[in-house]
């Protein structure tokens, strides 16, 4: 599934997120921010690729442990990877850039960057690390930190 780097999202049309504990609470809406693809890569398409700084993988790990979005029930195996048995991946992240603005990234995207050099965009480096993670692990479902989440979101709780 290969998007470029910053072009609009469009895959789907809402975003949910999804409480990690238990894996089937949900909270969705219709986004009224840009989404612009980070990540999305695939076998044949060039990519860029180089070093990114220090403890920006550490810190995208740690998106990951907090935040799981529009996670869908097949799972994406990394065509990238020559053997079997590759990493698979089943949802995404959102990570706020400025205003108006999330990234939307593949949950491979650290596979993606350890296993095959590759460099998402400055911008999504930039805002991957300033990103306050504080918030995502003090809060309780149905709480969701993401500073859009329009008041209207419908939340399954049950």
């Amino acid at each position: 599934m290969f998007y470029e780097d910053l072009s609009a999202y469009a895959y789907l049309d809402h975003d949910a997120f999804t409480d990690r504990e238990s894996g089937f609470y949900a909270l969705w809406y219709r986004p009224a921010y840009a989404r612009l693809n980070v990540g999305w890569l695939e076998a044949g398409r060039p990519y860029p690729t180089g070093a990114v700084p220090p403890g920006f993988v550490d810190r995208l790990r740690a998106v990951q442990e907090v935040q799981w979005m529009n996670v869908c029930l097949g799972v994406h195996a990394c065509d990238l990877c020559p053997e079997a048995g590759a990493p698979e991946g089943n949802g995404e992240i959102r990570v706020p850039g400025g205003p108006g603005i999330a990234y939307a990234a593949p949950f491979l995207i650290t596979h993606y960057v350890t296993a095959h050099h590759y460099r998402p965009p400055r911008a999504f480096v930039d805002a991957v690390l300033a990103l306050d993670l504080g918030p995502w692990t003090r809060a309780r479902w149905p709480d969701v930190p993401f500073p859009w989440v329009p008041d209207d979101a419908e939340r399954m709780l049950e």
